[in-house]
């Protein structure tokens, strides 16, 4: 097995648009947080990306907001798989943690490192639908079970 082919998989679906969507508010929660520095606002993205990350969207304010928006939008649904947006929204959560982490450590400017690069990966995914940690899975997946696909393959 390639290891670049690994995806999470789930026997749910999720509209494209509603994720892609969020994402676009996310990028405008986190470039709130840039002007106010506000670590609630962290706090809220953490809330709100664990409901998503753990199959809670129904609970989600983000997700909310998202049907909504595309109830006056002109866009068909698309359903996709929902593993990939299980697991981006655990990364989101990840991130959200860590930069909250860094505030609470007095470490401003890593904090504002790491939102920064969370805030470049939800407008990847709210302008062009590419998804950061859909690349990051297989490497993920490879360090979680310490398996060495590259090494499989050469053998081959």
């Amino acid at each position: 097995m390639k290891l670049e082919t690994l995806c999470p998989m789930s026997d749910k679906r999720v509209n494209k648009w509603v994720a892609r969507v969020n994402a676009g508010l996310t990028f405008l929660i986190l470039l709130l947080f840039f002007y106010t520095h506000n670590p609630l606002i962290m706090l809220f993205l953490a809330v709100d990306f664990s409901l998503r990350g753990f199959d809670r969207s129904e609970y989600s304010p983000l997700a909310w907001v998202a049907r909504k928006v595309l109830v006056v939008l002109p866009l068909k649904p698309k359903l996709i798989n929902a593993g990939p947006k299980f697991f981006a929204a655990r990364i989101g959560w990840f991130f959200s943690v860590l930069v909250l982490l860094f505030i609470v450590l007095k470490m401003p400017l890593t904090a504002t490192v790491v939102a920064a690069i969370f805030t470049f990966f939800a407008f990847l995914e709210a302008v062009f639908g590419f998804c950061m940690a859909c690349y990051v899975y297989p490497y993920f997946y490879k360090l979680a079970y310490h398996l060495d696909f590259i090494d499989e393959e050469k053998e081959s």
